[in-house]
């Protein structure tokens, strides 16, 4: 019964597939420094336009070593949620608006949102 037995290979455990005739793309490291003494080597490929800054794990900009910073981008402020009300309401409707929804909110008309 042995010699009649199928022999098989577990499911995703290996490929059948070997490294014969496969040409990698040539690679090179780049090495980033943050300012909070951090290190990361990244590897691309030397057809790939690496860029000067990466954010590290720390949430800091990790400049590419030997690279300049670039300069800022000058653009308008982001705007804040603030300033969008501001554009549509003037400070007396804001007023009037809040006066009325405390009345109505003191007056058990509306719930008390969490």
């Amino acid at each position: 019964m042995a010699d009649r037995s199928l022999r098989g290979m577990s499911i995703g455990a290996k490929s059948m597939e070997s490294d014969e005739g496969v040409d990698f793309a040539p690679r090179f490291q780049a090495h980033y420094d943050c300012p909070n003494g951090h290190t990361i080597i990244l590897p691309f490929s030397t057809e790939a336009e690496v860029p000067v800054v990466w954010e590290c794990r720390c949430g800091e900009e990790a400049l590419l070593r030997d690279a300049d910073k670039p300069e800022a981008k000058s653009g308008k402020p982001p705007r804040t949620h603030w300033d969008m009300l501001l554009e549509r309401r003037t400070m007396k409707e804001l007023e009037d608006l809040l006066d009325e929804r405390l009345t109505l909110l003191r007056a058990g008309k509306l719930r008390r949102s969490a």
